[in-house]
């Protein structure tokens, strides 16, 4: 283990005690306060909207609607996605497509006054019928052309009902939202025609250019900050209309503008796991063999916007199997877009297919572990390609050993602790590593720092104490004399903060930006009498030190040659992309998540006794991070298998429980007892560290987990999630 291995996280100082600046905190001179107010219909038209008693208001600024706005040249190219952004324009006509949506934007010069103002605003609809159930709108469901959107087949078509056993089952994911602390946010003003924002952003370079799109302008001219994230889960991929708002006002009134979303607002501007419903057919031999796996996904997505996502995708490499069909449809409904939520599709997906595999198990009388064991996938049959590496079965082996797995009994129910029953349940996840091409910026200071600069921002996973393990691990120097900057344009251009792709990308760059600039000292050194004849294959370099291998009464401090040669620093920017060779290999992670619960009878009430997260992310750069990565993700899985659902009104298109008391999230409370495990084992493909990524595979597998193991306790298989008591009580097997 590397002395970096296991250090504390360096921006945690920052964080816990409020010195670390998010993007509403940032002090702004002449700033004014801005909200939305949202329309009171699901779908129609405005009618007509009063906004002269907020006009009046004391404070007020401006009010801003369709009828006065003065729309961005980008609003003329209706039908352009921008990169990172989405369709709906806001303000652009009297259109009304989801309960909630932005009708008018009240600026003041107080907060207190800006909250008055919008509760004077007053809206008159053509109303028109609107579709937001997923099951009776089966009418509208869809195939979407794109290699997201086609079927896929191998071997024979639905092959599964020819097989010896046949199980077809449906299953449900609600929507979910993914509901940081931190509420979406900006901070907008504008230098001439360069719009500069603060905003909640996972992406810098995503963001500048979805905004240079709306307004028309370059790229490079648009600022953004967006250091400091309190949490995202997905909300912060795309430029919501909010953020356009925000720009507009700020433009209008030449002023910088604040607006932050409410929580209620949360739940319906900012995007959501989509509402689900998949078919599962599975075939296999009575010895346990698989023959054949259809996986149906019809997902929903907004009226305006085509959204897709991976849910049908892991079923297609992750056993062998033979014959594969998988088909995915989405339905437009009233709602808003959409958006990928942490574990995006294989999360929803993994649920289906690892209930599928226990429940077929349980029919042929087999070990869930043992069955996996006998479909387990060599290579990728998808891609018809090797692995790049894979230590699923020791996730296997390392999880049934921590969780107790010898004590399940096949038999549901049979097991019990007291009054409790007890039941026993894994799911395996997956998820693609990826690498984004990344530039780095790495430079020596005078006084021997180190300093690391790109783009990229952190919203939790510990980016930056990523880039500082892998910098101070290969110029050895301590970590404290690493900086980091991050999370704001105009530096190196980082990749977006998502798909588990952060620490392949920007460590990879960190890594050779860090051994180029190393190069570059060490050649600066042999200029230098002290090694006059020494070629710099000999040099070491090491804790700010450059030596002579063979000699270390021969050395000299990098401070003292930077003061030699009168430089000012040393520095290096590199573009790191990916090598062509990983294109012949499969390069997935893997986990599995066991989880022991004790159920009791009377109550439906589930507790859960032990959760055990094992993983396979090739080399683990930092542990603690990382550990805290698996131990947040199994709990976003927890709140996924066991409490979260977003409730529509279908009546009226709008959301019930737009809440924290009435949308329930786990807490500490929750969960007894929680490992983590790394099989640790260097991917010699994936990029010059060996890792692959961890964020999205941390809770993938986890819902089936939970749900597979309230089946061995009870008897009873629950589908549609959450899992609530009122689903299991009444037919729990005592």
């Amino acid at each position: 283990m590397s002395k970096t291995s296991n250090i504390n996280r360096v921006d945690g100082f920052a964080k816990v005690t409020g010195s670390a600046t998010y993007s509403a905190e940032y002090k702004t001179p002449g700033v004014v306060y801005a909200c939305l107010v949202g329309s009171t219909i699901a779908k129609g038209r405005i009618k007509t909207i009063d906004t002269k008693k907020a006009e009046w208001a004391p404070g007020v600024l401006a009010v801003i609607t369709h009828l006065n706005v003065d729309k961005p040249v980008g609003y003329q190219k209706a039908k352009d996605k921008h990169n990172f952004g989405q369709p709906l324009q806001i303000f652009k006509d009297d259109s009304v497509l989801y309960y909630d949506q932005p009708i008018a934007l009240v600026i003041a010069d107080t907060f207190e006054r800006m909250q008055y103002a919008a509760s004077l605003i007053k809206a008159d609809y053509f109303k028109e019928e609107h579709s937001t159930e997923l099951k009776k709108a089966a009418d509208k469901e869809k195939k979407v052309d794109t290699d997201k959107g086609n079927d896929y087949h191998r071997g024979i078509q639905d092959g599964y009902k020819n097989a010896e056993v046949i199980l077809e089952a449906e299953y449900t994911i609600p929507t979910e939202v993914h509901n940081p602390m931190e509420l979406a946010n900006i901070i907008a003003k504008w230098e001439g025609n360069k719009p500069i924002l603060y905003t909640k952003s996972q992406g810098v370079e995503g963001t500048r250019k979805s905004v240079a799109g709306v307004f028309g302008i370059q790229a490079e001219d648009v600022e953004v900050h967006s250091e400091y994230l309190g949490g995202a889960f997905g909300m912060g991929l795309h430029t919501w209309p909010y953020e356009i708002a925000a720009l507009i006002g700020a433009k209008k009134l030449n002023r910088p503008v604040k607006l932050v979303l409410h929580r209620e607002q949360m739940f319906t501007n900012v995007g959501f796991r989509p509402y689900t419903i998949q078919k599962m057919g599975l075939g296999a031999t009575k010895a346990g063999k698989l023959t054949g796996l259809t996986h149906e996904a019809v997902a929903m997505t907004s009226s305006y916007e085509d959204f897709m996502e991976g849910t049908v995708n892991m079923s297609r490499f992750i056993y062998d199997c033979e014959n594969v069909s998988t088909r995915y449809r989405i339905i437009p409904l009233d709602t808003c877009t959409p958006i990928w939520m942490r574990g995006p599709g294989e999360a929803t997906g993994s649920f289906a297919l690892e209930c599928a595999m226990d429940e077929m198990a349980y029919k042929l009388n087999l070990d869930p572990i043992e069955f996996r064991k006998l479909n387990y996938a060599e290579k990728d049959l998808e891609q018809n390609k090797p692995w790049s590496s894979k230590y699923l079965l020791e996730c296997y082996e390392g999880g049934m050993e921590r969780i107790g797995w010898k004590n399940r009994k096949n038999e549901p129910g049979s097991v019990k602790e007291g009054n409790w029953l007890v039941g026993y349940g894994m799911g395996t996840g997956t998820f693609g590593c990826y690498r984004s091409p990344t530039s780095v910026k790495a430079k020596f200071l005078p006084d021997g720092n180190l300093v690391l600069q790109c783009s990229v921002n952190d919203m939790g996973p510990g980016t930056a104490t990523m880039m500082t393990a892998i910098g101070a691990e290969i110029t050895g120097l301590p970590v404290e004399n690493v900086i980091i900057e991050m999370g704001k344009s105009g530096l190196p251009k980082g990749p977006t903060q998502g798909g588990s792709a952060t620490t392949s990308s920007v460590g990879s760059a960190v890594h050779d930006s860090c051994n180029l600039l190393v190069s570059k000292a060490l050649e600066l050194a042999t200029q230098n009498p002290t090694f006059k004849g020494i070629a710099i294959t000999d040099l070491t370099f090491a804790n700010g030190l450059i030596a002579a291998k063979n000699d270390n009464s021969k050395s000299i401090a990098l401070t003292s040659l930077l003061a030699e040669n009168k430089l000012e620093g040393l520095e290096v920017e590199n573009l790191s992309k990916g090598a062509e060779e990983a294109k012949k290999y499969s390069i997935y992670s893997f986990s599995v998540h066991f989880v022991k619960v004790l159920v009791n009878p009377n109550l439906g009430k589930i507790r859960l006794a032990h959760v055990v997260s094992c993983a396979d992310i090739g080399t683990v750069i930092n542990q603690k991070t990382s550990a805290g990565q698996m131990y947040g993700g199994a709990v976003g899985g927890i709140g996924m298998g066991l409490m979260e659902a977003l409730e529509i009104d279908h009546r009226f298109g709008r959301p019930i429980n737009n809440n924290f008391a009435d949308y329930h999230v786990p807490v500490n409370a929750d969960i007894e007892k929680q490992e983590v495990f790394f099989v640790n084992k260097k991917d010699p493909i994936s990029n010059p560290m060996g890792t692959k990524g961890l964020g999205e595979t941390a809770l993938v597998g986890m819902a089936p987990a939970i749900a597979n193991a309230v089946f061995n306790a009870t008897g009873k298989r629950v589908r549609d999630l959450p899992i609530t008591l009122d689903k299991i009580i009444e037919t729990v097997k005592v």
